[in-house]
């Protein structure tokens, strides 16, 4: 009698255990879609860095290479006219430059329907070397790493918000990672990646030294991340942070009274940029956007000596004159913080040298997820077969 008693005390126990046993081993078989789903975010991302030198290693419309007998760039005008010269009747609508010099300048025309396209031109002898897609490579890997390429409908995608959230994981991750791992400075001087002695020390090695080697990188990226969630939240509840105010509006006694807009002077783009460089000097050239209509100014964005956030200067296309100009000084405290967190973000604002960086970065923050998904995958593995042989043993052992 003691033992049967001994029996039916010990069995419910074991019975609980088991229970638990299995809920825990199927919390960690459905935290591996979220594990892949990061990896998936970073793997895109890391490709999205440096997805405009992948368009120019395979489009060779992309690239300003140099002709042969070739003199120097064009101006602008002379550039512009080129295109129009290749393109009857169209109009132009804007013109772009990238930070990098072995890129194409882009021109975007519309035709007489209102069509519009966007053009890579030669700057040397302004030939139209091919035309931008509707939905290019570069922008497809943008959208699918920072939306999911989602449509948006009403206000932000969703898919916006299922990407940027994860930037709060990825902090607390970052800061508990620090608390775990005591005296992680260590490891800059004297780093250690064990191979030859299993795959679970190599990937534990891996993932803590990518980790730290990754501090920096993973707290711009986390803290970026969570700044897009937070203004896609004040978008859609109609909050602004922005201080331009309303568009520029040219008044009326300062626009010609002709009949036909061919009776206008012709509007120099090099007059008009010189002019804007005269009062922000250094401005490096990022893009020139025409007119939208006879009351509206011809508007001059480029980068001055604060990279990370674009300056703006608006000419009267009839006089020259610069009608509005916004620098540094005018932006508040908070758009100087929002202006910064996309291109600290993406990393395309000092050319292609810092964009390998973020480039080799983002492969060690993909591989760390990897390395963490493998981990996780094989402990919960190496549990369930312990679990599955510990139920079949009970199952088999003869009742007492």
């Amino acid at each position: 009698m003691p033992h049967e008693a001994q029996i039916k005390s010990v069995t419910p126990k074991r019975s609980k255990g088991s229970l638990a046993k299995l809920w825990l081993l199927l919390h960690g078989w459905i935290a591996l879609p979220l594990w892949a789903y990061v990896f998936f975010i970073c793997v895109t991302g890391t490709l999205a860095t440096v997805s405009h030198e992948l368009v120019w290693l395979a489009d060779p419309a992309v690239r300003a290479s140099k002709p042969d007998g070739a003199g120097e760039r064009l101006g602008t005008d002379a550039l512009v006219e080129a295109v129009l010269a290749q393109r009857p009747g169209d109009a132009l609508v804007w013109v772009g430059w990238p930070v990098e010099n072995h890129f194409a300048p882009t021109v975007s025309v519309r035709d007489a329907e209102g069509r519009e396209a966007t053009l890579y031109v030669n700057p040397y002898d302004g030939r139209v070397q091919g035309e931008a897609g509707t939905v290019s490579f570069r922008y497809f890997l943008r959208a699918l790493h920072g939306w999911l390429f989602l449509p948006f409908t009403n206000g932000y995608s969703w898919g916006w918000y299922a990407v940027s959230i994860l930037g709060i994981p990825m902090l607390g991750s970052l800061v508990t990672g620090i608390l775990v791992y005591k005296k992680f400075w260590r490891a800059y001087a004297k780093p250690r990646l064990r191979i030859g002695k299993g795959a679970r020390i190599f990937w534990g090695d891996f993932h803590r030294l990518a980790g730290i080697w990754s501090i920096p990188f993973i707290a711009i990226m986390s803290v970026t991340a969570i700044w897009f969630l937070v203004e896609a939240v004040l978008s859609d509840v109609g909050v602004t942070v922005s201080t331009s105010g309303v568009p520029t509006v040219l008044p009326r006694e300062s626009v010609p009274q002709v009949a036909e807009r061919s009776d206008l002077s012709p509007l120099s783009l090099d007059a008009a940029i010189a002019a804007a460089r005269s009062v922000h000097p250094g401005m490096k050239l990022d893009s020139l956007w025409m007119p939208s209509n006879a009351f509206a100014p011809l508007e001059i964005y480029g980068r001055g000596s604060y990279p990370l956030l674009f300056e703006s200067a608006a000419i009267n296309p009839y006089d020259g004159e610069v009608v509005k100009l916004r620098r540094l000084a005018d932006y508040s405290a908070v758009e100087l913080v929002t202006g910064s967190m996309r291109p600290l973000h993406t990393g395309d604002f000092l050319g292609v040298w810092l964009k390998l960086v973020y480039f080799l970065f983002g492969i060690l923050l993909s591989m760390m997820t990897l390395s963490g998904m493998l981990i996780w995958t094989k402990r919960t593995a190496g549990q369930t077969a312990v679990f599955v042989a510990e139920r079949r043993r009970t199952r088999l052992e003869p009742a007492e």
